[in-house]
């Protein structure tokens, strides 16, 4: 294809900013697992949207927060990492929240950066149009983006505008994968979020942030089928029980809800097997981390 331009977004901000939801909508489909939870994302994942003779590669980092544990430290880390080699930083903005402290420490470390940014005001439906303006004032003396956009994720009011300011800003070369890619995650990470996704979604408030998704076995089946088997880790008996639900009734729920997502994502019928395990010391296993995508931080 004559033309072709080609590069990557880093998409940056603080929890629950919609990182994954704008990623999604880019994308045109579901590639980052979405939950009204903070802090759902945890690794770098890759998003691939087609604009014209554009192929805009966004990763979708997790938010970026004050890191206490080992976890929260391997996420920052993952978060900072998403933004090496980016042609674009796009720090993505709550307007309903507006520029927290958080937000504001962010813009100040990113301002620094050599790389051109943006910046992307979320969630715009829900905030009048008098803060919206005196938010995008702030954030161009705080940061002096390339831009400042002003879209809604959920609704999708925007999105067209940015996909082709962030096209035009990519620079000149071939693509990096094929047309019909839309991201960089394999099937067996992708079942493991859609799992997880699951759990925050179901149990909300009620399960801890702190559990994690293990992979056991992955198997193509002969018959085109593939058999998942996974292992929900948690800290403590009481949030073993949560899960499970009375007689197991919420970790079937989990489980079939789950593997519906699963086989319309994989294109193909999917076997899911699920159990809970309790390991309290979950978030020290070396193991665990290059499972779900993390690098050990110490």
């Amino acid at each position: 294809m004559s033309g072709e331009r080609c590069g990557l977004v880093a998409v940056v901000g603080a929890p629950n900013a919609g990182k994954s939801t704008l990623v999604n909508a880019f994308v045109g489909q579901k590639v980052a697992i979405v939950s009204p939870k903070a802090q759902t994302t945890r690794v770098r994942l890759m998003g691939i949207a087609l604009e014209g003779t554009a192929q805009i590669m966004l990763v979708d980092t997790p938010g970026i927060f004050e890191a206490r544990r080992r976890l929260d430290r391997a996420m920052v880390a993952a978060a900072w990492e998403g933004t090496t080699d980016a042609d674009l930083i796009a720090l993505v903005v709550d307007a309903k929240t507006g520029a927290t402290a958080r937000v504001r420490a962010l813009a100040e470390t990113l301002k620094a950066r050599p790389e051109a940014k943006v910046v992307i005001l979320n969630k715009v439906d829900l905030v009048r149009k008098e803060k919206l303006l005196e938010l995008a004032v702030a954030f161009q003396e705080m940061l002096d983006p390339r831009a400042i956009f002003m879209v809604s994720a959920t609704s999708g009011d925007g999105i067209a505008d940015l996909k082709k300011a962030l096209a035009d800003a990519m620079p000149a070369g071939p693509w990096h994968f094929p047309e019909d890619q839309v991201s960089d995650a394999t099937d067996r990470m992708i079942a493991a979020e859609v799992t997880r996704e699951q759990l925050y979604l179901q149990l909300h408030a009620e399960l801890p942030y702190a559990s994690a998704i293990e992979t056991e076995k992955y198997e193509e089946r002969r018959d085109g089928s593939v058999a998942i088997h996974q292992q929900i880790l948690v800290a403590r008996d009481s949030q073993k029980a949560i899960i499970l639900g009375k007689g197991g009734a919420r970790l079937k729920e989990i489980g079939s809800r789950a593997r519906a997502e699963l086989s319309a994502l994989l294109d193909r019928k999917v076997h899911l097997f699920l159990h809970v395990k309790v390991k309290p010391d979950w978030e020290e296993d070396r193991s665990l981390y290059r499972e779900i995508g993390l690098d050990w931080v110490d």
